[in-house]
């Protein structure tokens, strides 16, 4: 196997960013070789740029420690000492759309955790094991960019992960309507309770945005290739509402569903424990074995005790069941830092190393 692949984080002092670097530790593929964050960061070593606002729950990564951060708006000086980039940044839409379009013009590979290029027609938006097929629409956004190496691909947003995944394998038998209340924890807006006081002993019922994804982002996810882009599907229909909880990590969903041709409890069940992906078939670093597991118990899942799952990369759904309106209900979770947001960036990259983008 070939040297690691060397990678930067933009973005590297925020919440996400941090994440990025503690899952990129010893990682069997990649290296981070740059840090790279806004003008006001960069000159201080990466320990000075995040003294007093580190929020993980584990040392600074030893290798990136003494890193003089980068000015993220310098290109070439990130691109001269990474082939690839992941992208956590803090800026206006507009913003990240012209940065995130300068690197990979720049022949630099960026992988996204931002939502700003999530509608790029040609810009594939995945979740590993339910649509991997969309990276190769990455060669007609080459084409349109003017590069033989640089392009954009992008995570979708993070409290989808608590409920796409578990009605994915569920559309064979015509899913009509969905409705999902999501559970958002705090640390989806980059805070801590030290940080954000006003959260404990509270509830927010709107995160601004957030319920327009929530409703627009599956349909891309569940669309197709064709032409040279991303055709969303038209269905199911899906209406949300999304809530500030004082979780500190963790999206919870509850989550309604209708079918053409319903099917029984156990089938669903069967399809959640059956369901696997391609990054299960190559058994990709990130990949948890199992990708949805269901709790019989009725209280679960939990967000303190289940958001952990294989690293936080596994889902979990709960308490499936018949419904007076709808045909079922059930509870999903996923780790929102995890799954939802760095891990999930990781798991794509690692997806692209082994089919060639990187290479």
């Amino acid at each position: 196997m070939r040297e690691k692949l060397k990678c930067a984080v933009i973005g590297a002092t925020g919440m996400v960013g941090q994440r990025f670097l503690t899952l990129l530790d010893n990682h069997p593929y990649f290296e981070v070789n740059a840090v790279a964050a806004s003008a006001r960061s960069a000159g201080q070593t990466y320990e000075e740029a995040v003294r007093g606002r580190w929020k993980m729950s584990v040392p600074i990564p030893e290798a990136v420690r003494g890193m003089t951060v980068i000015d993220a708006a310098d290109v070439k000086k990130v691109g001269d000492s990474a082939e690839f980039v992941f992208c956590a940044v803090d800026m206006k839409k507009d913003e990240i759309l012209k940065m995130e379009e300068t690197y990979a013009k720049a022949e630099i590979p960026v992988i996204s955790n931002n939502s700003a290029n999530r509608w790029g027609f040609d810009v594939p938006m995945v979740i590993p094991e339910i649509n991997a097929d969309h990276l190769a629409v990455i060669e007609a956004q080459k084409k349109r960019l003017g590069t033989s190496r640089g392009f954009i691909a992008v995570k979708p947003n993070c409290s989808i992960q608590s409920y796409v995944p578990a009605l994915t394998p569920l559309r064979k038998y015509g899913l009509r309507e969905v409705l999902v209340t999501t559970y958002q924890a705090i640390s989806g807006a980059g805070r801590t309770f030290d940080t954000w006081p006003e959260m404990v002993d509270n509830v927010i019922p709107y995160i601004g945005g957030e319920e327009e994804k929530s409703e627009r982002e599956p349909l891309k996810i569940w669309g197709e290739v064709r032409g040279g882009q991303i055709v969303p599907s038209k269905s199911p229909l899906i209406t949300t509402q999304c809530i500030r909880v004082p979780v500190s990590d963790g999206h919870t969903a509850a989550v309604f569903m209708s079918f053409e041709n319903t099917p029984p409890r156990e089938t669903i069940l069967e399809e959640w424990k059956s369901f696997r992906g391609l990054p299960q078939l190559l058994g990709l670093p990130s990949a948890p074995a199992q990708f949805i597991t269901y709790f019989d118990e009725e209280n679960r899942p939990q967000a303190k005790l289940d958001r952990d799952l294989y690293g936080g990369m596994g889902v979990s759904c709960g308490r499936l069941r018949q419904d007076t309106m709808f045909d079922y209900k059930f509870v999903g979770l996923s780790h929102n830092t995890l799954r939802g947001a760095a891990g999930g960036g990781v798991l794509i990259a690692e997806l692209l190393f082994r089919q060639g983008y990187l290479n």
